[in-house]
């Protein structure tokens, strides 16, 4: 929906000094030049970073006397993990008060020296962590990235080809994870395909290594591909996450039985029955009950030839054939193979 203006009211302002041409250029050299070390009165538009600088709404504001300020166990942060789950779909949730935090503790646990963090481009902050640990920050955005001049949906992508690169390149034993940054900050915040995202993941699959999100404008990039990208025109942005998500978990092994959040999926007892086994049994189980599928097809049909009388054969065939369809059906909607209906 288009507006005339934008459909809210500013409720806070916040007095900002102009400053004259020398003293910026005084305070510039007082700084080494570094931007980080520009004093925030100095700064009359910030484009350095857009965290924390908006305008808190009149919702935002009444949390703030509402919420539960409990040291454990609080109602503020039981609503913060539900949402998270929701949307992330992820078990665990581990609050940060930034994502350089967020990095810190990643990269300490997951990053030994010497190894190297694959990404589409990595975020300053995020390549400054993982050369702290003594790790190397390795881009492999896709060419039409780094042209900026170029006129592309998705400028984001990995580059599929640099990926493997590097694998060779540096082994396996040396790759922990592979990072996917949504949108592409460091490359102007240019968004991200699902196309890319499935064939990152896919990749990181054949690897056995986990693919890893940096989601610092996930919602934007989810938009984006709504906006672009074929086949996602009436797809709410809240499904949009939850699919390219997904793609961060399972794996070859699943994340174990019992250990999925089948909560996030839509009729996850019925028609999503796959999404559920594929998250907690992963590649492997998910082929695992294919193959079961096959050989009671192949039983069924087996059975109905081996039947002397009419009744029996047609019995075998009939229960063969609602079984085999029902489950293409079901399996076929979850992966796209057939349209999803009956939801």
């Amino acid at each position: 929906m288009d507006f005339a203006f934008e459909p809210y009211r500013i409720k806070v302002v916040e007095k900002i000094e102009r400053i004259s041409r020398e003293e910026r250029k005084r305070l510039l050299i007082e700084a080494g030049y570094n931007v980080f070390k520009v004093p925030s009165r100095a700064i009359y538009v910030d484009l350095l970073t857009d965290s924390g600088t908006g305008a808190m709404s009149d919702l935002q504001w009444a949390a703030l006397m509402t919420g539960d300020e409990a040291y454990a166990c609080s109602r503020s942060f039981q609503d913060f993990e539900a949402t998270i789950r929701d949307i992330f779909g992820y078990k665990h949730v581990i609050p940060t008060h930034q994502g350089r935090a967020a990095e810190g503790l990643l990269f300490t646990a997951m990053v030994k020296p010497g190894q190297v963090v694959p990404n589409n481009i990595h975020f300053d902050t995020t390549r400054a962590n993982v050369e702290h640990v003594g790790g190397i920050a390795l881009d492999c955005v896709a060419d039409a990235g780094l042209d900026p001049r170029l006129e592309a949906p998705f400028k984001g992508d990995m580059s599929l080809e640099k990926l493997a690169h590097a694998f060779e390149k540096y082994g396996r034993d040396r790759i922990p994870f592979v990072m996917l940054t949504i949108t592409n900050n460091s490359g102007g915040g240019q968004p991200v395909s699902m196309a890319n995202a499935k064939a990152v993941g896919a990749f990181c699959r054949e690897m056995g290594v986990p693919l890893i999100f940096d989601a610092c404008r996930f919602a934007e990039n989810a938009w984006f591909i709504q906006q672009r990208e074929q086949g996602y025109g009436d797809v709410s942005i809240k499904d949009i996450c939850r699919e390219m998500f997904a793609l961060g978990s399972g794996g070859l092994g699943g994340t174990g039985l019992g250990l999925g959040d089948p909560t996030r999926i839509p009729e996850a007892k019925n028609d999503f029955i796959f999404a559920a086994i594929g998250e907690e049994l992963g590649l492997f189980g998910a082929t695992a009950i294919l193959i079961a599928f096959l050989l009671l097809a192949g039983a069924g049909l087996r059975t109905a030839m081996r039947a002397k009388r009419d009744f029996a054969k047609l019995l075998a065939v009939g229960l063969t054939t609602i079984l085999s369809v029902q489950a293409f059906i079901i399996i076929g909607g979850v992966i796209r193979v057939v349209p999803l209906t009956g939801i």
